[in-house]
């Protein structure tokens, strides 16, 4: 309210505009330059008065710029739709005063006052000030545009539509033309706003994958710390080798986030200039405005279907979650860090499902590097331990080491008791099988021979050429194969782009997010490729063997 009175008091008692160049009297009373000036033109010095309190001045008294009510005025002024600059009253002939209004019908332009007076039928067409008048008339027979022609694209005045030229082409009145456009830009406002109302619910769901993204990263982080806070100095490297990945990972989900918003950010703003300039025109009483607008720049919104299906809206499902941090690749980092710098205490069982008790068997270690070592479940899996291979179901081409770890092939029949169960080809499933929860565990193969690991549902059938892991939709695995690795399932073979270096493999599991990776346990460790499923049974670790081995690491 205060505003409003403070704008209405930015006001020239003269022109009833805001001040331009305001001036003060003697008597405390503010014009704008232009106006007093013009007021007192043809006027001698005994005969200036003040236009507001009358006060009559023996001379013309000297204009005092003033500054203060010059910047208020500046400062609504700013607030305010621009007009055109140098379109007057055409009723003000006494002095200049800027106009608000132009009739289409009158052409003429009118301030506040006259305005007031003004007819107020409704072929009275008031838009912004104008001078444009020629444009809005049949260049030949100097008559108003009533009508539309849709043949020639081209508004028409009366005469023009009773011409021999225009005969049999379809007309109508163009206020008819102008209802049809509004009608079809509305649609395409509407269809706008829905799109802008999807993108800011996308930006909304990145900004939580965001905030997700960097507390499981500061979660993850803080948990790898607190379990190797307490061992001695050979494994602070680790931490922060650990830390590192973690960090390196989450900053590019983040960054590729980040691209998104800004991405979405500027599409929604090019949509709000789109907004505003089409609702203008939905506002506009003019109609030969309304039709002579391009609908090029919009023709790609007409249709509601159209409108909400297409663009460049970006599908959440496109965008990292919050669970899309390699944890496969962070706990194959750890173990293999661990593994390296506990070698000379042979721990046979690291991160075991059960109590910590379980931890270390048989192996004297020291209290103070092994007693306060705290184990976390969240952050890494249960570790695939007591993983062993399962006699019962083995091939008869395979056989398997004493310690149930190994499987080797062998063209040497092993003349175990042929049952239902028994495999025909040279594979073997593991006797543990997994239901839920995140695992890992290792697997060292040989150089030579072909050989496949992976997982597999008991279901499995264990006769004929889809008994083979990976030749069937129950079986995920990789192979290497003619120095050539593959990932394999339901029968489809991908080669993947990817050299072994060492012989170690790491493997993961995420039942509940149907992930299955697999890792070369390299310096670095790379990544070879993640299966993404959905597991419906219990799943086993699977082995097939040719002319190889392939053996289950402790």
């Amino acid at each position: 309210m205060a505003s409003r009175d403070l704008s209405e008091n930015s006001n020239c008692s003269i022109c009833k505009n805001m001040y331009i160049d305001p001036v003060t009297l003697s008597c405390g009373h503010i014009f704008c330059n232009f106006c007093i000036t013009k007021t007192w033109d043809g006027q001698n010095d005994e005969d200036a008065s003040c236009p507001e309190c009358r006060q009559q001045f023996k001379r013309k008294p000297a204009l005092k710029r003033n500054v203060k009510v010059c910047n208020i005025a500046e400062q609504f002024r700013s607030t305010e739709p621009e007009t055109e600059i140098g379109i007057f009253c055409t009723y003000c002939v006494d002095y200049s005063v800027p106009a608000n209004k132009s009739c289409l019908l009158c052409e003429a332009s009118f301030c506040d006052t006259h305005l007031r007076v003004h007819s107020k039928s409704e072929e009275h067409i008031l838009t912004k000030p104008t001078t444009s008048w020629s444009n809005r008339k049949c260049p030949i027979h100097k008559k108003s545009f009533e009508y539309y022609c849709y043949e020639e694209a081209a508004s028409i005045c009366v005469i023009c539509s009773l011409a021999e030229e225009h005969k049999g082409h379809q007309m109508e009145l163009l206020n008819e033309t102008s209802e049809k456009k509004k009608k079809k830009l509305r649609n395409i406002l509407k269809n706008l706003t829905s799109k802008k109302n999807k993108n800011e619910e996308t930006v909304l769901g990145l900004e939580d994958n965001k905030r997700c993204m960097q507390e499981k990263a500061a979660g993850i982080t803080e948990r790898v710390t607190d379990m190797i806070k307490d061992i001695r100095k050979q494994l602070e490297d680790l931490e922060k080798q650990v830390v590192s990945e973690i960090n390196q990972q989450a900053n590019r989900v983040l960054l590729l986030i980040t691209d998104h918003i800004q991405q979405l950010e500027k599409e929604k703003e090019e949509l709000s200039s789109k907004m505003y300039h089409i609702e203008d025109l939905c506002n506009t009483i003019d109609p030969l405005t309304v039709v002579q607008e391009d609908e090029s720049h919009y023709s790609e919104f007409c249709g509601s279907e159209k409108g909400d299906d297409e663009g460049t809206h970006i599908d959440e499902k496109q965008v990292p979650g919050g669970g899309d941090l390699d944890e496969g690749l962070i706990s194959a980092t750890l173990y293999k860090g661990l593994a390296d710098i506990l070698t000379v205490i042979k721990i046979k069982r690291w991160f075991c499902v059960q109590e910590m008790s379980d931890l270390i068997q048989g192996v004297n270690i020291s209290t103070d590097i092994v007693n306060e070592i705290k184990l976390n479940r969240e952050l890494c899996m249960q570790e695939a331990s007591c993983l062993l291979l399962d006699l019962n179901i083995a091939s008869n081409y395979v056989t398997v080491s004493d310690d149930l770890q190994t499987a080797s092939w062998t063209e040497i029949h092993q003349r175990r008791p042929e049952t239902p169960e028994r495999f025909q080809y040279a594979q073997v499933l593991s006797t543990r099988s997994f239901l839920s929860g995140k695992h890992y565990w290792e697997v060292e193969t040989s150089k030579s021979g072909w050989w496949s690991v992976g997982m597999c549902y008991p279901s499995i059938k264990k006769k004929g050429d889809l008994s083979r892991i990976g030749n069937n939709n129950k079986s995920w695995c990789l192979c290497w194969f003619n120095k050539v690795l593959l990932r394999i399932h339901d029968s489809a073979r991908i080669s993947i782009p990817h050299t072994l270096s060492c012989q170690r493999i790491g493997i993961y599991l995420d039942y509940e997010n149907g992930l299955l990776s697999f890792y070369e346990l390299c310096d670095p460790i790379r990544h070879i490729h993640t299966f993404s499923a959905t597991f419906t049974e219990p799943l086993h670790a699977a082995f097939w063997v040719w002319y190889g081995w392939v053996r289950i690491r402790s």
